[in-house]
């Protein structure tokens, strides 16, 4: 903490920054020299007979430049999204401080005829115009699509699909995950190919936007707002930040196109901050500030429900989604209730410090919450949906590994994985983000002894973040060299697309020629399966 000495290395122990597992993005450097009320007022309300809206979600003029999305599906229910702007880059995006009557409905049919659901709600200053719609009363694993209208505008219409009824038999189920989208770094084709697979669920890890200064040449100069040039530490600055990269038409059809379950990470806040503690020695009370303004950011801007909704800096953002008898996703928060980074938050070889009983990544209630549903659950695949990779990804003679993953956090990482075979969980699946490459891994107690495996890991690489990556680059092959467990790696940009099925996991990994295009096209790198009960996996490559 700042202050002491307990983050700083000792001499001994030789350390590097981390700048090659995630390019361009620098850990934190050592301490002692790094430099309310609800915005939501339902009342009754009718569209009337209101014409079918556009169903374009690149919809780029008016209140609703930024788009519409859902997210967080219940066998009975989702929340619906949207954010008011005249100006996507002015204070309030130019909608003055007086709230805005929003009517919405959601339909059976994308012509929006077949009318299951409708309402009103205030948008309001207070939350940045944002509004959270927890629709209920649907019906189980059943397709939707949404609009809303105000100030005489319709938005365009989204298409949404609720979670299967508890217990049913579910035969299939399709999820993209998305991490670490830098609009800086280059386009968003990756998304782009994810709406035109439309899955039933896309998971989005975190990194969502960055804090950092953008260079005034990044996407061949267009437009952004005047905040941009300096690094996001207020609220208004967030705001700004969000509706840049939300005004990507890319990311508005991913959107649309399914329902999102979207997580935080570090650069909706701060690089590498941990609980109540920045990257570098701002002081905990400014940062204190800091981190308010960037999560209440944050929720304004995603579709998540008033559960996750922050109270200055508290914030519940872990939370479960189960789809019937087939597969129960653990989203975990491995930022607001973690122990500070030690050896100066390099990368470093293990240690006493790093395996230290103590220390948690998660926080103690946030590790029983995770124990507890894995001993109650009575689904084929368990996953746990976290920003930073759980497997030892060590590189070179000294097994260097990042100190901001669990393997910075041994004794927690412990804890949960022997905790999950304890409890008797059929296939455990990690699936992670954070490191700007796909990694394919064995999850492990002790990489240093050959230890029983407890699951499988699956890192999605960067939508944009790194900018355009390689095949297999220097980085890479130390990894595998070093990390045997390691079965795939790969630093090209994409995502991860899974099909999930009672007898086997499919993970395709596709990736990008080049996100330094406006044009561009994604491609299947790698096929991974897990069959059921094995925690083994094989991977099919495509030709580089």
């Amino acid at each position: 903490m700042p202050g002491t000495p307990a983050g700083t290395p000792p001499a001994t122990l030789h350390c590097n920054p981390d700048l090659t597992l995630r390019a361009g993005t620098s850990r934190r450097r050592f301490l002692s020299w790094a430099g309310l009320v609800t915005g939501l007022a339902f009342t009754p309300g009718l569209l009337g007979g209101a014409p079918p809206a556009a169903t374009s979600p690149a919809h780029s003029a008016g209140v609703f430049s930024l788009g519409v999305a859902s997210g967080d599906p219940l066998p009975d229910g989702v929340v619906l999204w949207t954010r008011l702007v005249r100006n996507p880059f002015a204070r309030l995006g130019g909608m003055g401080s007086r709230p805005v009557r929003v009517e919405w409905e959601i339909a059976a049919d994308e012509s929006m005829t077949r009318v299951v659901r409708r309402g009103a709600a205030h948008a309001t200053a207070e939350w940045g115009h944002s509004i959270h719609i927890d629709v209920r009363g649907l019906a189980p694993a059943a397709d939707y699509f949404y609009r809303f209208r105000a100030l005489g505008e319709i938005s365009p219409v989204g298409r949404t699909r609720t979670a299967p009824a508890p217990h049913a038999r579910v035969s299939a189920l399709s999820i993209a995950v998305a991490s670490c989208q830098n609009w800086a770094d280059g386009y968003y084709h990756a998304f782009a190919d994810m709406a035109a697979h439309a899955p039933d669920l896309v998971l989005h890890l975190g990194d969502y936007i960055y804090e950092k200064p953008i260079p005034g040449d990044a996407r061949r100069g267009a437009a952004r707002p005047v905040s941009a040039a300096r690094e996001a530490v207020g609220l208004d600055d967030y705001r700004e930040r969000y509706a840049l990269y939300k005004t990507d038409p890319d990311l508005q059809q991913a959107h649309a196109a399914s329902p999102f379950v979207i997580s935080f990470d570090d650069h909706e806040v701060d690089n590498n901050w941990a609980a109540t503690i920045p990257e570098d020695k701002t002081a905990l009370s400014e940062f204190a500030v800091r981190r308010a303004g960037a999560l209440r950011a944050w929720w304004e801007n995603t579709p998540v429900r008033t559960t996750a909704r922050p109270d200055g800096t508290f914030i519940r953002a872990h939370r479960r989604l189960t789809f019937g008898d087939l597969a129960e996703i653990n989203l975990l928060d491995t930022r607001s209730h973690r122990s500070d980074q030690v050896n100066g938050d390099n990368d470093c070889p293990q240690n006493a410090r790093t395996a230290d009983p103590s220390r948690t990544i998660l926080g103690p209630r946030q590790e029983r919450w995770l124990l507890d549903g894995l001993a109650s659950s009575r689904v084929r695949w368990d996953v746990l949906a976290q920003q930073v990779p759980m497997a030892d990804l060590a590189r070179g003679e000294s097994r260097a590994v990042s100190m901001d993953g669990w393997s910075g956090y041994e004794s927690s990482r412990r804890r949960i994985l022997d905790g999950a075979a304890h409890r008797g969980v059929r296939n455990l699946v990690s699936l992670a983000g954070d490191i700007h490459r796909s990694v394919v891994a064995d999850l492990r107690t002790d990489y240093a002894d050959a230890s029983l495996t407890r699951g499988v890991e699956l890192a999605t690489t960067s939508i944009t973040s790194g900018g355009d990556g390689e095949d297999s680059d220097g980085s890479d092959r130390q990894l595998k060299a070093a990390s045997p467990h390691v079965r795939f790696g790969n630093s090209q940009r994409g995502y991860l697309l899974n099909r999930i099925q009672h007898d086997r996991w499919e993970a395709e990994f596709r990736v990008a020629a080049s996100v330094r295009s406006p044009r561009g096209s994604l491609r299947r790198r790698a096929v991974v399966t897990i069959p059921d009960a094995t925690a083994a996996v094989d991977v099919g490559q495509s030709a580089p």
